[in-house]
């Protein structure tokens, strides 16, 4: 009992311990018995009751192991289930690969082998039809030796007709197809030195009236890019003294606002450019940098200078004279009523004029001397007319004196297919990414590239990923320079993007740029959509069927393709079969890559090593003079062995904020400060702070943190000028100092004029220092919008709407798009997506919007009185009516081009060249909607008015002669479509021989320009090529005297490097005896012809097409001259062998 009531008794001692508490009156029991009793009677229930608990007990624990047994059972065949699950998608998806696989390779072995039967048939059918047609016609074939023709191979001619070789006479027929795509492969650049089949380029087969209509229809869709602006920014430099601050500051405040109106009504940006003389010391760095930059220097000067003056002066005026306009204002005294008091040069001020007239050996300079004018306010408007005309030279748009405005707007007139602000932007985004590839070493990447671009057909797009910051766009610019290079007949087509929210990510602008930088190389726009569904669906087609016309391959980049919106939608074109000879290279981020391109092959960039980081960090120190210390270098080296901080944009930042020269930071203090930053985002809001700190006053430190919070929240960034309105207290020197500094720490760059990111990363960064994480964007772009409000230019059309949009404010974006200012500039510019975009967001269909915008035209033309006002409410109306005819609305199309006919006719007059533009705008419409029969009448009407006004052989006739001729051609009237087509290439052939009417020619001469910078280095085998396709391009300008210049040179130059028995020594003197005949000097000719037929025997295969053209040339030259005319016979048939015996070859291949 003792147990059981667990008292705690000694062993053995139970009963005296029960004994003893009986004793002291536990319980009130009397004895041990009564104890036990009363005990029995209570427990005995109690260890029922616990015997009961216990049996259950046992029960549930047995349930319990039953349903654990149960639930891993469970659990086994739940795992054994998705298992089996698993392996079943995973073989369905190889099964689905393997179909897809399969049938793009059964497709294009398809579709090759039909083109290659149909076009068997075509030939045979071809060639049956025209036997027939000259045997009926009774038409004699001669044979190659008896004929003077100089086509390649046997020529069909009618009895006595003969074909010179290079006569400046107008063909009879149009270009050939031949001849084009031998035009499209030089236009790109003559690459004559390496070609194994045209090595003569356009001395061979091209004629020029060829190259002349191929070029007039090239230009048509090219974008006119003046190479003289930098960033899209004309910046005139002024340099003045303190006597003549007084003409600089009448000269900004009178006429600066009318000059920057004026360029930025042709869509580009002014900006005056000017350093305190006081002051300008302070900023040596920032005038070399505007100096480079500026597109025209101009000098005022009166008697004396000072030493900066000096400086600039040798640098624009005496160092790089040639590389810009110079403007020399001379102040030689001042006129205080009838006295007039003239000033002495001093002898510094002379001897600079001296050094600068001697420099001025290309007559760039252009002085103006006060003396001129009667007084001041005459001085400073003459200045105003002068500067203008420079700026018009510029931006080439200097016209001829007659005519000159109705070009002008026939050339305005018209879709725009080409935004150049867009095209700009890829151009210097491809130069800064060359530039900036310099630094590292890609070469293993490069060769990797290489190898999978040759890789046999069907190859997928190819794929390059890495990391933010890895170096993919340095990559890709770098492999495009050297293809480029390397492989000229290779067409390579380009897009960099930019902010994930810019333009440069709109997949319609893109997929347009594309298809018409595609069709600019085969000559042809015909049946390009501007709808913008139709664009994404059309280009793959476009694609096919262009690349079986090219000869070498198609390579297409599209750099970091996952910032495109929705990719994956507007992009499907890429799984698609590819052609055989075109690849396709993206970019994408190795985090935000799409599950289904993660299966193409793929070239994944790694971190750099730790040479390439020493290298890196050690170039720039030696470039800015710091030498780091042991200690140092190991600390780096061990802060730079991570994934995130050995990239290359982080190394790049890293050594940029080493040698960041005007901190108020030590070494030491940096070094210590970036090896806190574990990833390039902190690096950046490291060199945030460093730069804010470098600022000497609070004022300056505010205006960066707005500056750059405005870029973060604008659509494309913001320009100088208008940053210099939005802080009226900010002086230009103090902002191109910050803007230098920001540069220089890769935080902003300038792109098509406007400052902007230079990565995405330090857009993130300045989100996290200076706008709490993106939380106050809304305040910053209220800011834009009130500012964009106010004014009219291009550039509210490129932000306002979208800020509107971003701010989610409809009513306002509805008001802004039906200004027809902005819907005008979005139309013209081909942002046909965007604009649509912003309409769907109001809640407005494409009908919807059409009524909007007639009715809104309606009610501005109530206020319409005055010609002017009614000249331009026609030529709105006619802008909505193409535009309306592009998106396929071609019954709402009609409405406003014909209230654009009805007030041209009623304001101006029947017979004006703007009516007949609105009749070919309405033909237009009519020939979408196969209305053949009004509109062959409404472009004989325009082809009648154009007659009257400018005569049966302008522009404009030969237009209206194409759309008509087209017109026929739909129609199946092919003989009066070829009449139309002759008639009308030779009046553009004409028309571009016209003396003073070079415009034609202006990417050629641009090119021509390029060529001759780069002339300028050590004689080498690409330098003596380039001089080679100098002469050539200077020869289709008719500029014999330049062009026998720089063959002479480049003949001279490959006899130093190659040899003279080199083949490209005797492509130099083929080129030379060609330029010898055509001036008919054909002794000389002669005795160039066979040195070039002796070097290439010798070296050459007696089969070589070269040796071929060789022997042709020379024989057409015996046969001229009557003297040698049998042994041109026989040089004639040797070549004639050769020849077929190439083409013998190129078949069997």
């Amino acid at each position: 009992y003792g147990k059981i009531l667990d008292f705690n008794f000694p062993s053995g001692h139970t009963v005296m311990g029960i004994q003893r508490l009986l004793q002291s009156g536990f319980g009130g029991f009397q004895s041990v018995r009564q104890l036990a009793e009363h005990l029995q009677l209570h427990i005995c229930p109690l260890k029922n009751e616990i015997l009961v608990n216990v049996s259950k007990f046992r029960e549930s624990r047995a349930g319990y192991s039953a349903l654990q047994k149960t639930y891993q059972k469970i659990l086994r065949e739940k795992e054994s289930a998705l298992e089996a699950k698993y392996q079943a998608m995973e073989r369905a998806a190889t099964f689905e690969h393997d179909r897809d696989k399969v049938k793009r390779q059964f497709k294009i072995f398809r579709e090759t082998k039909e083109k290659e039967i149909q076009d068997l048939l075509r030939a045979k059918r071809d060639l049956e039809s025209k036997l027939q047609q000259l045997q009926a016609q009774g038409i004699q074939i001669y044979d190659p030796a008896d004929s003077d023709s100089d086509d390649n191979g046997t020529t069909v001619t009618t009895a006595g007709t003969q074909c010179e070789y290079w006569s400046g006479g107008v063909l009879g027929s149009e270009p050939s197809l031949g001849s084009m795509m031998q035009l499209q492969q030089t236009h790109r650049g003559p690459e004559f030195a390496h070609s194994l089949i045209d090595v003569e380029g356009p001395f061979a087969n091209v004629s020029r009236d060829d190259w002349d209509a191929a070029v007039a229809s090239l230009l048509q869709v090219s974008p006119r890019v003046s190479q003289a602006l930098w960033s899209n920014t004309i910046r005139c430099y002024l340099i003045y003294t303190q006597e003549t601050r007084a003409e600089m500051q009448t000269f900004i405040q009178t006429h600066s606002l009318r000059l920057q109106r004026f360029c930025e009504g042709l869509g580009h940006f002014y900006l005056n450019v000017s350093f305190p003389e006081e002051k300008a010391a302070l900023y040596a760095a920032e005038r070399r940098q505007e100096i480079e930059r500026s597109s025209v220097c101009v000098l005022l000067l009166k008697s004396s200078v000072s030493s900066c003056v000096v400086e600039d002066v040798e640098e624009a005026f005496v160092k790089t004279p040639d590389s810009r306009p110079l403007l020399l204002y001379l102040r030689t005294g001042d006129r205080k009523g009838e006295k007039e008091e003239v000033s002495t040069l001093s002898p510094s001020t002379r001897d600079l004029l001296e050094r600068v007239n001697k420099a001025d050996k290309s007559a760039k300079l252009k002085v103006i001397s006060n003396d001129s004018f009667k007084n001041s306010t005459e001085s400073s408007k003459g200045f105003f007319f002068f500067f203008r005309k420079i700026i018009r030279e510029l931006l080439g748009l200097e016209l001829e004196e007659s005519g000159g405005v109705e070009e002008r707007e026939e050339e305005d007139s018209g879709d725009m297919l080409w935004d150049l602000h867009d095209e700009q932007e890829q151009i210097e985004a491809f130069q800064q990414a060359c530039s900036a590839a310099s630094r590292f070493s890609f070469q293993k990447y490069v060769d990797q590239l290489n190898d999978m671009v040759a890789a046999p057909p069907p190859t997928p797009p190819l794929l390059v990923s890495g990391a933010p910051g890895s170096g993919k766009s340095l990559l890709l610019a770098k492999w495009i320079e050297l293809q480029q290079k390397h492989s000229p007949n290779t067409l390579i087509l380009y897009h960099f993007t930019g902010h994930p929210l810019s333009t440069s990510t709109d997949p319609v602008l893109i997929i347009k740029r594309l298809t018409v930088k595609l069709l600019q190389h085969f000559w042809s726009i015909s049946g390009l959509s501007m709808d913008p569904s139709k664009i994404l669906e059309e280009f793959p087609r476009w694609l096919e069927r262009l690349s079986a016309r090219h000869h070498g391959n198609i390579i297409i980049i599209i750099d970091s393709i996952d910032q495109i919106q929705n990719a994956e939608r507007h992009m499907k074109w890429l799984i698609d079969p590819l052609p055989a000879n075109v690849r396709v290279l993206v970019s994408v981020n190795v985090e935000t890559c799409p599950q289904a391109w993660r299966l193409w092959p793929t070239l994944h960039l790694d971190p750099l090593n730790p040479r390439e980081v020493k290298s890196v960090i050690s170039t720039e120190c030696v470039n800015s003079d710091i030498k780091l210390t042991k200690d140092q270098e190991k600390k780096l080296e061990r802060h730079c062995r991570s994934a995130a901080t050995c990239n290359a944009l982080y190394i790049t930042l890293l050594a940029r904020l080493i040698t960041q020269s005007r901190s108020s930071w030590t070494l030491e203090r940096t070094l210590q400060q970036c090896a806190l930053c574990q990833d390039t985002i902190s690096l950046y809001r490291l060199g945030l702070k460093v730069v804010l700190d470098s600022l000497g006053t609070d004022q300056e430190k505010h205006i960066m943190k707005e500056l750059l919070c405005l870029v973060c929240a604008s659509h494309n960034g913001i320009s100088e000028s208008e940053a210099l309105e939005l802080f009226p207290d900010l002086s230009f020197p103090a902002l191109t100092s910050l803007l230098h500094n920001l540069e220089r720490l890769l935080i902003i760059t300038y792109t098509c004029g406007l400052i902007r990111f230079q990565h995405p990363q330090a857009c993130e960064a300045v989100n996290q220092e200076f706008l709490d994480g993106g939380k106050c964007h809304g305040s910053y772009r209220e800011k834009i919008i009130r500012f964009f409000s106010e004014q009219v230019t291009w550039r509210v059309a490129d932000e306002l709407p979208w800020l509107l949009q971003q701010q989610e404010d409809q009513s306002k974006l509805q008001m802004s798009l039906l200004n027809l200012f902005v819907s005008q500039n979005l139309y013209k510019r081909g942002h046909f997506s965007e604009l649509l975009t912003y309409w769907q967001f109001v809640g407005k269909d494409k009908c919807s919007m059409a009524t909007e915008y007639f009715d809104s035209l309606k009610e501005f033309e109530k206020t319409c009185e005055s010609e002017q006002s009614m000249s331009q409410l026609a030529n709105l109306y006619e802008t909505l009516g193409c535009f309306l005819k592009d998106l396929g609305l071609l019954s709402q199309a009609v409405a406003p081009l014909q209230r654009s006919l009805e007030i041209r006719e009623t304001a101006l007059d029947p017979d004006h060249p703007s009516v007949a533009q609105s009749l070919h705008q309405l033909a237009g419409v009519y020939v979408h909607w196969r209305k053949f029969g009004n509109a062959e009448q409404l472009y004989k009407q325009a082809m009648e008015i154009c007659e009257n006004a400018y005569g049966p052989e302008h522009s404009t006739v030969a237009r209206e002669l194409d759309s008509l001729s087209l017109l026929y051609q739909k129609q199946n009237k092919y003989e009066q479509a070829e009449k139309l087509r002759k008639r009308s290439v030779k009046i553009r052939q004409k028309t571009a021989r016209q003396k003073g009417h070079m415009y034609d020619f202006a990417l050629l001469k641009r090119r021509a320009l390029q060529l001759e910078e780069l002339t300028l280095g050590k004689d080498s085998a690409d330098c003596a090529k380039t001089l080679n396709e100098l002469g050539v391009l200077y020869y289709l300008q008719n500029n014999l005297d330049a062009a026998k210049m720089f063959l002479t040179r480049s003949l001279e130059m490959r006899q130093r490097v190659l040899g003279p028995d080199h083949t490209d020594c005797a492509q130099s003197l083929n080129n030379l005896a060609a330029l010898h005949s055509e001036r008919k000097e054909y002794e000389s000719a002669e005795e160039l012809y066979e040195r070039t037929l002796d070097i290439r025997k010798r070296a050459l295969a007696p089969d070589h097409p070269s040796l071929a053209y060789t022997l042709k040339h020379l024989a057409m030259l015996y046969k001229r001259r009557v003297r040698n005319y049998r042994k041109g016979l026989q040089l004639s048939s040797s070549a004639e062998h050769v020849a077929i015996k190439w083409q013998l070859c190129i078949h069997s291949f």
